[in-house]
């Protein structure tokens, strides 16, 4: 084919053919600059295509690991209302007599105090897509924003918890417990 092109460009010029060659040149000029655009419009959409197939793996890895820690989340969520109703009991039995009450009972209710269960969830696959060039490949901003905000919220869950926590260790589990004789 160049060979073709080549000899075209050649005989035109051998002949004094300007005119005609300056119109082979600027159509050869422009079958390249197709050639280009072609190649670059493939280009762009295979490259749109494995973006789209990173997308939907890191949301399949995303949704994993959010499943994992709903799961988490609502056995926490189980063992804070298992406190709960200890605590009513607790509150229920109020004055205590140890001669009209089982103590065993009482004892394990008490127990249920001292579990103190945390969320801790994964997060090693939103840290590394948030810090990470692949972030831009979610399309949908929304997710981006609220996946942003994921550490935000965590923390914010976190310190609630952890002065829960304090308050249950320092005031209330320290008087309570010294005023019950086992």
């Amino acid at each position: 084919m160049i060979k073709f092109f080549r000899k075209t460009r050649q005989n035109l010029l051998s002949e004094g053919k300007t005119g005609k060659y300056f119109k082979y040149a600027i159509g050869e000029i422009v079958l390249v600059m197709i050639g280009i655009l072609l190649a670059l419009q493939v280009n762009n959409w295979n490259q749109n295509r494995i973006n789209k197939q990173k997308e939907k793996l890191l949301l399949v890895e995303l949704h994993n690991e959010f499943v994992k820690n709903k799961e988490q989340f609502e056995n926490v969520i189980l063992a804070h209302e298992k406190a709960l109703k200890s605590t009513d009991y607790m509150i229920n039995q109020f004055p205590i007599n140890p001669k009209e009450i089982n103590l065993d009972t009482l004892f394990a209710h008490t127990r249920g105090w001292a579990n103190r269960h945390t969320f801790n969830p994964s997060q090693g696959v939103i840290k590394s897509l948030v810090n990470s060039s692949s972030f831009d490949i979610i399309s949908d901003s929304e997710l981006r924003k609220l996946l942003v905000s994921w550490e935000d919220v965590l923390t914010d869950y976190q310190e609630e918890e952890n002065i829960a926590s304090e308050i249950l260790r320092n005031h209330i589990s320290s008087k309570l417990l010294d005023k019950i004789a086992y």
